[in-house]
């Protein structure tokens, strides 16, 4: 399996809901390493997975849905908690449907999986992995 990994981030406020979020339950920030890897068995015919310069624009567009934004105030996320769990979930998804949607490019359909990872801190992150 071949695999490329782009990179960006984003600056979020929210809160949580539930005693097990302690001192997070009150509104804070964070800023999170954002990394997104496609996946694919096979290289295409110019022997890439997906085009680097697309991909990371692609993430930089799907971010910026995100960024500088209170999620508490986003209807996405009416009464979710959003975790890095479901933060990484939210940005796969969007990605996936940018690569459906041809965004990506011709060669970007024969992708078959999306991880993104979204790092807390250097030594906290979280993953989702999904299919294409």
């Amino acid at each position: 399996m071949f695999s490329v990994t782009v990179r960006d981030h984003i600056m979020i406020a929210h809160s949580f809901r539930g005693e097990v979020f302690g001192p997070a339950q009150r509104l804070h920030g964070a800023t999170f390493v954002v990394d997104a890897t496609f996946r694919r068995p096979d290289l295409d015919a110019d022997g890439i997975v997906v085009d680097i310069g697309r991909a990371t624009d692609e993430l930089r567009a799907v971010l910026g849905g995100l960024t500088y934004r209170n999620l508490d105030e986003e209807p996405d996320f009416a009464g979710v908690n959003t975790t890095t769990e479901v933060l990484a979930r939210t940005i796969a998804d969007r990605l996936a449907d940018r690569v459906h949607a041809g965004a990506f490019g011709d060669g970007a359909r024969a992708l078959t999986g999306i991880t993104v990872t979204l790092h807390e801190s250097h030594v906290a992150w979280a993953s989702y992995e999904r299919p294409l």
